[in-house]
């Protein structure tokens, strides 16, 4: 198969497999269908086609890997998705809630051509306008450095370093954090945490604040 042919709906999957594996946790089918948001039956069709066009291998327990072709195919689509929002936050002027939801519609439909001439009129940068890492052709796999905000103990002051792919998905939570500038960059004082509650208080500048332990899991620190 030509990978130029592939559907967005096929590199959505892959994508998607691709960030999950991420965290560091077995990649199966279920969750794969939870974060595209298909059902049991939909997601086992579409990983029949995944591992028979060679982008997927599955493991006897379930887990799934992408091969290094699938892998090339998850890069470049972050690499568009990114560059995109980069494009849209920085010389259009959208906020990164609108940037995100408008680069998941435009990376399917960015060329080669388009996605060299992006990067060199944004002078080639490393991160997205959420903090992730930018995949090129030296680091085509970088990884997130950090911790999960959730792990900070109360009294630790730390540097906002990015929010995951998977959290920018929740426009919501990225609302959440334009509003209290919890930005990359930014210093973050963790005052208590209260895991009875499911809440954190925090600190940026002069605002303090509380932030769900779940959606502290999704914000990496350093």
């Amino acid at each position: 198969m030509n990978d130029s042919k592939i559907t967005p709906a096929l590199e959505d999957y892959i994508k998607a497999i691709y960030i999950l594996a991420e965290e560091d946790r077995p990649v199966i089918a279920a969750r794969v269908a939870e974060e595209i948001g298909v059902s049991p039956s939909t997601m086992f069709s579409a990983l029949r086609r995944l591992e028979k066009e060679g982008y997927v291998r599955v493991e006897h327990r379930k887990n799934i890997h992408l091969t290094s072709r699938g892998k090339k195919i998850a890069e470049t689509t972050l690499r568009r998705h990114y560059l995109t929002e980069r494009f849209l936050t920085d010389l259009l002027g959208l906020d990164w809630v609108k940037a995100h939801q408008e680069a998941h519609r435009l990376e399917h439909a960015i060329s080669t051509e388009v996605e060299e001439k992006l990067a060199e009129i944004l002078h080639y940068p490393t991160t997205c306008p959420h903090g992730n890492p930018i995949p090129d052709e030296k680091s085509p796999h970088p990884r997130r450095r950090g911790l999960p905000l959730d792990s900070i103990s109360a009294g630790r002051e730390v540097v906002f370093q990015c929010i995951s792919e998977i959290g920018e998905r929740d426009a919501r939570l990225l609302g959440f954090l334009l509003e209290h500038r919890l930005l990359p960059g930014a210093t973050v004082q963790v005052l208590d945490v209260a895991p009875s509650l499911g809440i954190m208080s925090l600190k940026v500048g002069k605002d303090k604040f509380s932030i769900g332990i779940e959606a502290a899991k999704k914000i990496r620190v350093i």
